[in-house]
């Protein structure tokens, strides 16, 4: 053979035992890439999940990025929570205090006259418009000089008190003047009491002397259930935003007291005779808040 057809040849060889090199090298550094993009791939997935948290960078590093340390569930705000928790409970309880005057109807008009009364109260707001409270009311009315001069004695008084629950629906809770519906029942005890004047020792810096002073002689007392309705007007004070609680409150209420019919000589006084049933109409003035 010739030596043009050896050259060719291996001409031939050595270009098909280039592009096998080429060939096995690609393989080689494809292979050599594959765990890296895994590697990418797995940090791709981590900066995924932790998209949320910001990245920081760090000269102590190198300028690499870094990824801040996950915030603790205390840091996260377990006390801030229970502390808003806490102002929630608070903003909820409701309470009102207030005094007044009341007189009876017609109906109870022979047993009981005019007098005093004196109401606290505790409760949770249950949304803007209705609260729930728990009351106690003092009252203390004259007797009618009719009824007193039946037992022979010289003065009495007739003291009311109570506990009961009063749901207060307001009409327009966010405004500055605001009215309000409310009624409830419960508990009352009424101690119908007469007094006569009797002597006393008085002692001041000076001296000491005989006072009179008007002692109970003989009473009657009744514990029955009871219930009341009425209604009234508030008005806010203060706030920068008009959002004070404290508001200045003044209501009428029809109170019926279901005490029993009573004919008595109390400690022996003279025989005195009650109908069933007090019947006042209490008018306070107070503060809520």
């Amino acid at each position: 053979m010739s030596c043009d057809f050896w050259v060719s040849l291996m001409r031939r060889v050595c270009f098909l035992g280039g592009v096998a090199v080429l060939a096995v090298g690609a393989a080689s550094a494809q292979l050599a890439l594959s765990p890296a993009e895994s590697g990418s791939s797995a940090v791709s997935a981590t900066e995924s999940s932790s998209s949320t948290l910001p990245l920081v960078t760090d000269s102590t590093f190198g300028g690499k990025e870094i990824l801040p340390a996950a915030p603790s569930a205390q840091g996260m705000g377990g006390g801030e929570a229970a502390g808003t928790r806490g102002r929630g409970l608070a903003s909820h309880l409701a309470f009102e205090a207030g005094g007044g005057a009341n007189g009876p109807t017609s109906n109870s008009s022979s047993y009981v006259t005019w007098g005093g009364n004196f109401t606290v109260g505790a409760g949770y707001r249950l949304s803007h418009h209705l609260s729930l409270l728990a009351e106690y009311q003092f009252i203390d009315d004259k007797l009618p000089g009719k009824l007193i001069a039946e037992t022979g004695a010289n003065g009495g008084h007739a003291h009311i008190w109570s506990f009961t629950m009063e749901p207060v629906i307001d009409l327009a809770p966010k405004r500055t003047n605001d009215f309000y519906v409310t009624g409830g029942g419960g508990f009352y005890r009424k101690v119908t009491s007469f007094t006569d004047p009797e002597p006393a020792e008085y002692c001041s810096y000076y001296y000491c002397g005989i006072v009179y002073e008007s002692t109970v002689v003989g009473h009657f007392s009744s514990n029955q259930g009871g219930w009341n309705v009425g209604g009234g007007f508030t008005h806010r004070m203060g706030g920068t935003y008009n959002d004070s609680r404290m508001k200045l409150f003044a209501e009428v209420r029809y109170l019926d007291v279901n005490t029993p019919a009573v004919s008595s000589s109390p400690n022996g006084l003279g025989t005195t005779t009650v109908a069933a049933g007090t019947k006042l109409i209490p008018v306070t003035l107070g503060v809520r808040w």
